[in-house]
């Protein structure tokens, strides 16, 4: 996964350095729009963390000084990946944060990585935009299944994606999540999805993509 490809560099970013008051990251805050915006050194070079206007509103309303400095509110300051992460750090360390803070091989902020860009990689590799049909085909965790599926499709067309998911709370373990390509037909799709079942693959759900637009 390239990251320095996909996060907005630091030099098109709104960031504050650690010696603002929070009176001054709120005139920002608000002035741009943002809810929250990193917070570097006073070199402009390490993270510190990040700054929510929610926090400073709380603090405000709480009776504190606006006046404070910038870190006494600072929040995330461990929450970052390096450039090079693969892309399993990258989605469970942003989880809920509206982005994560990305540093170059020298430890420096390099940019910003948004929950949005990820959702897009995400969606890119399930070829949704190019797509027709979603098959979700449900196994147990016995060998061969995958292959048996990649088999079965196979003789009527290619894939244009396959992810695997695992289930912990239903009567099976794992599900395969296959995208047809566009141009794939009812009847062509039906016919995919009778094969699989008559191999003993249970096909619990098929989604039409172009029916989500």
């Amino acid at each position: 996964m390239l990251i320095k490809n996909l996060c907005i560099p630091k030099i098109n970013l709104t960031t504050i350095t650690e010696d603002a008051t929070l009176k001054e990251t709120l005139d920002i805050l608000e002035k741009d729009g943002y809810r929250c915006v990193p917070v570097l050194d006073n070199k402009g070079e390490k993270f510190i963390g990040n700054i929510y206007k929610m926090h400073i509103y709380r603090h405000a309303a709480n009776g504190g000084n606006l006046s404070d400095n910038v870190t006494s509110l600072i929040k995330n300051k461990t929450k970052h990946i390096g450039i090079n992460s693969s892309f399993f750090e990258v989605f469970f360390t942003i989880k809920e944060l509206p982005y994560i803070a990305v540093l170059n091989e020298q430890g420096d902020f390099y940019g910003i990585l948004t929950h949005g860009k990820l959702l897009g990689v995400l969606q890119d590799a399930w070829n949704i935009d190019s797509g027709s049909y979603v098959l979700t085909i449900a196994t147990g965790e016995v060998p061969g299944s995958l292959t048996k599926i990649t088999k079965i499709i196979d003789k009527h067309t290619t894939i244009a994606s396959l992810i695997t998911m695992d289930s912990q709370v239903e009567d099976y373990i794992r599900r395969v999540l296959v995208t047809l390509p566009a141009g794939i037909t009812e009847a062509e799709k039906d016919t995919i999805v009778a094969n699989l079942e008559r191999k003993g693959l249970r096909v619990i759900e098929v989604e039409h993509l172009k029916l989500k637009k």
